[in-house]
């Protein structure tokens, strides 16, 4: 049972709220901002499948970068969209999230009050517009999608446009994003399912059909089309999503210019301007950086399967429990494991509080690299139905490895489950 911290005001930021409907007025003035952030940018919007539809549909996207919601809008223009955003992207502007129709939610949780605003604005008749992802992409390949998506979209039985954005993981990847790259971005938006095929598909039928729409590769995009990028220091921070050496197994990368290197054997690798890894000695393990993720991914797998995952360190804490502002909590011992997923301990104003979140409860977590809204270093996000902890970890390089133990421990609960039935 959660113990929460000591607060003097208990209230949280009430995520159940109607969304608004997104007026005209700020429709045009989204259209057109959107249209001069994107101004002097390479990039093409274009239409699938999409003759004569009109809302209320559900637009899915993949999702890489704050990009991501500009070339959106020009594609759904004129029409009205209700975005679900996370928590903290409605801190000090709160009142202008709810203004633009936007609905608020907690990362990975069982959020019944988004359901029904999903369905209050399908019902209004506007645009839904959700990244069933949850998160920026860490490596610019399709991250998790979990099954309720799909139940979601069964519920509101109406049409769904699936968004494919290449090139803006490329531009601005999750772990650099002060550094944008000069690639172009194109953006596809297909329907992929009618009101009618919704109604006569069964649940697992219309979560095959989001996957297979939403399968995407940023690193392959760039090879496919020629895309060179020079910038020299374009793999700064690489090894934050690239933590482990492929080479010896230790979790001791860094990254420098155009390198990614080995602090314990020394062993490099360029990241070459035409997207290919290459070692400067000896054999090159993975020359796709999607590929050196994805084995990453099953090393985590083969500590759980064996039994051998554990993680425990001291962070120091920041909680969201309203969106005005990031209450400092203090340090705190944050523990991560098996049987009992997420346990953070600490004590705020003279108590204790006991957060826990279960693998069966977490099906992916939020990372942040470089969080801007508190002090550029790392954090990992584990959150309530009430609250938001954001947890800066002292051990270096740790939060990609918690993400993706977080989702295999979360598969691994699942299919356990299954099992015993």
């Amino acid at each position: 049972m959660n113990i929460e911290p000591n607060y003097k005001n208990k209230k949280s930021y009430n995520v159940a709220k109607t969304p608004m409907h997104q007026g005209k007025f700020w429709t045009g003035l989204i259209w057109l901002l959107c249209k001069i952030f994107l101004g002097g940018k390479k990039y093409k919007v274009e239409k699938v499948n999409m003759e004569d539809l009109k809302p209320p549909y559900m637009m899915l996207s993949n999702h890489m970068a704050f990009i991501d919601f500009e070339l959106a809008a020009m594609g759904t223009w004129p029409h009205s969209v209700s975005n679900v955003v996370n928590i903290d992207g409605y801190v000090i502007k709160w009142f202008l999230m709810e203004w633009i129709g936007c609905i608020a939610t907690r990362k990975f949780t069982t959020d019944i009050a988004l359901v029904k605003s999903i369905r209050k604005v399908i019902t209004k008749g506007d645009v839904l517009g959700m990244y069933p992802e949850a998160r920026y992409s860490p490596c610019g390949i399709t991250s998790f999608i979990p099954d309720s998506v799909g139940k979601l979209v069964k519920m509101n039985k109406v049409p769904v446009v699936a968004v494919l954005h290449r090139g803006n993981h490329l531009h601005a990847p999750v772990w650099d994003v002060p550094r944008k790259r000069r690639v172009p971005h194109h953006t596809t938006l297909t329907q992929i399912l009618t009101a009618q095929q919704v109604t006569e598909m069964s649940v697992e039928e219309i979560n095959k059909a989001i996957r297979s729409a939403l399968q995407y590769d940023d690193y392959q995009y760039q090879k496919d089309n020629g895309i060179c990028i020079t910038e020299p220091d374009r793999a700064q921070n690489l090894h934050k999503v690239l933590y482990k050496c492929p080479h010896c197994g230790a979790e001791a990368m860094d990254s420098a210019g155009a390198e990614i290197f080995c602090l314990d054997c020394g062993k490099r690798w360029v990241w070459q301007e035409d997207g290919y890894l290459k070692a400067t000695e000896g054999e090159t393990e993975f020359d796709h950086i999607p590929d050196w993720f994805r084995w990453e991914r099953q090393e985590v797998k083969k500590e759980i399967e064996n039994g051998t995952y554990h993680w425990e360190d001291e962070v120091e804490v920041y909680s969201l429990p309203r969106c005005w502002h990031y209450i400092s909590l203090g340090k705190a011992k944050l523990t991560h494991d098996m049987e009992k997923g997420f346990i953070l301990e600490g004590h705020y104003r003279d108590a204790d509080y006991f957060i826990q979140r279960t693998p069966d409860q977490t099906n992916s977590l939020h990372v942040e690299y470089g969080f801007p809204a508190l002090d550029k270093t790392d954090y990992v996000d584990i959150s309530t139905e009430n609250d938001s902890f954001y947890c800066r970890p002292t051990k270096r390089n740790c939060i990609t490895k918690l993400a993706l133990a977080t989702e295999e421990l979360y598969l691994h609960d699942r299919a356990k489950a299954l099992t015993s039935v």
